[in-house]
């Protein structure tokens, strides 16, 4: 990877620029995240030897690959595989031509991103930064892969205290932008249901201007939250008796407005399952990718998320032998005999 032809800028971020690259020996390009840093500095900054170590974890179809890390004396380079595309410039392109995302691919799209997050979320990694310029896309247009995991971190049970100022504003979940200092995988899932909102209809369903107008846009849809259907919201740092009350729930009015050919009751009701206030009642990813919203949905050829044979066996084994030991541990225990049984973690 130190003989890469460097090509042109894609974008800038936080902590380093991307560039595209030619890799001369496999005649690939790849992307490059050039991160500068100074001596005189703390070192690497912390957010990006977080991004380096989750992404050696996830290793998952729908999550952009980390192909190598070059070490310099002042930069590090993450190579990265190369996507042409992301959905942000998909949704631009349709909508330039008076065009809608199909029923079907919306299906398959929300299933591959919901995927990649369970996949995470399965890990204790949150992303913390999903919206369309972090959804990659493939050139035959049918896979969708998660990248940029630089606001990503891992968490434990119990969930700690993390800093609401994660997620761009647009698909930033209500807790956060209440103050809401503990959250955990829900903040995730309604990125995800304003992204599936956004390739229903092509617009954006919450577009703030501040934090505080991004509550007012939340409340004109949903309505302004209450004890009733949130509990504890009104404890909330930032929440406050002053704020505008809106009554009812117009989001299924709003989708139904945009998209009402091709959505069925089940689309529905996932989406308004995803935008749910109550972080604790918001879907889970797991039940996303059972809902009856993916029934008769075909993935693209090459992709498929079931166990296979070897897979599935393995899994069996591990789950009665596990069974086993605990039964050895009980009978040793009742009749005082000690036993030495060996455990392996992440059996």
């Amino acid at each position: 990877m130190q003989n890469l032809i460097r090509r042109e800028k894609l974008g800038e971020g936080t902590y380093g620029v991307v560039y595209r690259a030619l890799n001369p020996d496999t005649q690939c390009l790849v992307a490059i995240k050039n991160i500068r840093f100074h001596h005189d500095d703390e070192g690497i900054p912390s957010a990006v030897i977080r991004e380096i170590a989750l992404l050696k974890e996830l290793k998952h179809p729908n999550i952009v690959e980390l192909q190598d890390v070059n070490m310099m004396e002042k930069e590090v380079h993450l190579i990265f595989e190369y996507l042409a595309m992301d959905l942000h410039r998909y949704f631009e392109i349709l909508f330039s031509k008076g065009e809608k995302m199909h029923a079907k691919s919306i299906q398959s799209f929300l299933y591959q991103i919901t995927e990649a997050i369970l996949f995470c979320h399965r890990r204790r990694i949150l992303h913390r930064d999903l919206k369309p310029q972090n959804l990659l896309i493939d050139p035959t247009h049918t896979r969708i892969k998660v990248g940029d995991f630089g606001l990503s971190r891992a968490f434990d049970l119990p969930v700690r205290s993390y800093s609401p100022e994660v997620i761009t504003l647009w698909y930033r979940a209500p807790e956060l932008l209440l103050g809401c200092p503990q959250y955990c995988c829900p903040v995730d899932i309604w990125s995800i249901g304003c992204i599936f909102f956004e390739m229903l209809t092509g617009r954006t369903v919450f577009p703030g201007e501040s934090e505080i107008d991004q509550l007012i846009c939340i409340f004109k849809i949903l309505g302004t939250p209450t004890e009733e259907n949130w509990m504890g919201v009104t404890q909330l740092p930032n929440y406050s008796s002053s704020f505008p009350i809106y009554p009812i729930n117009k989001l299924t009015m709003f989708v139904r407005k945009d998209f009402d050919k091709n959505l069925n009751a089940s689309g529905v009701d996932l989406l308004n399952r995803m935008l749910c206030y109550q972080p604790s009642q918001r879907i889970v990813a797991k039940d996303i990718v059972k809902h009856a919203f993916f029934q008769g949905m075909k993935l693209p050829p090459g992709l498929t998320f079931r166990l296979t044979p070897v897979r599935l066996c393995r899994r069996l084994f591990f789950r009665c032998f596990r069974m086993f030991l605990l039964l050895l541990l009980r009978m040793s225990c009742c009749h005082f005999i000690p036993v030495n049984i060996p455990f392996r973690r992440g059996m």
